[in-house]
């Protein structure tokens, strides 16, 4: 049996943690509970109840009939915001592994997550990576996280000259993600740009 993570502890239950990261990854999407039941992988019950009691701290909206009700996350909960960061950032720390697949494709200077991983659309990527990366490798590990988190990931690679030529340009697509929030998990640059 695999072992809790952060996020587990920090939300008192396994299921509620899936639950939780399946509708705040994908907040315009409505579930039906067995839906949610199949995705999380966890046991119908277990699920009712998490799903019971988020809806009752308002974190869940429920909508349709009571025998074919539909879950999805409450976009207008005032921490909604901070929960999905949470969800993200924990996302990350679990995923470690394959970061360190990623980071084991080649020699990696940068390494930015925007976003989707901070809940922002406006930016052209979601993963930045700066370094010399074995492309094909990097290919396969990309299709992994987007199975895993059930959407398309925007990935963009820079060699390292690349990145400084940009930089030094003040190249508006570079600052739309260095400035903008990220969550930086690799950062060997000499200086921080």
């Amino acid at each position: 049996m695999p072992t809790r993570s952060t996020l587990d502890h920090l939300l008192g239950s396994r299921t509620r943690a899936k639950v939780l990261r399946l509708l705040l990854t994908n907040p315009e999407k409505s579930y039906f509970v067995r839906e949610i039941g199949r995705k999380v992988r966890e046991h119908l019950n277990s699920v009712r109840r998490e799903l019971g009691l988020l809806t009752e701290a308002g974190i869940v909206i429920a909508t349709g009939e009571r025998q074919k009700l539909y879950y999805r996350a409450n976009q207008g909960y005032p921490l909604f915001g901070e929960l999905k960061a949470l969800i993200f950032k924990a996302e990350v720390l679990e995923e470690q592994r394959l970061l360190g697949d990623i980071q084991g494709s080649g020699r990696i200077h940068l390494l930015i997550l925007t976003g989707f991983f901070v809940g922002r659309d406006d930016v052209p990527t979601d993963i930045l990576i700066v370094g010399s990366v074995n492309r094909t490798k990097l290919q396969k590990l990309m299709t992994t996280f987007q199975e895993h988190f059930d959407r398309e990931l925007h990935y963009t690679v820079l060699t390292k000259a690349e990145y400084q030529y940009r930089h030094s340009l003040t190249d508006r697509f570079l600052y739309a993600i260095v400035d903008g929030p990220k969550i930086i998990v690799i950062d060997k640059r000499e200086s921080a740009a």
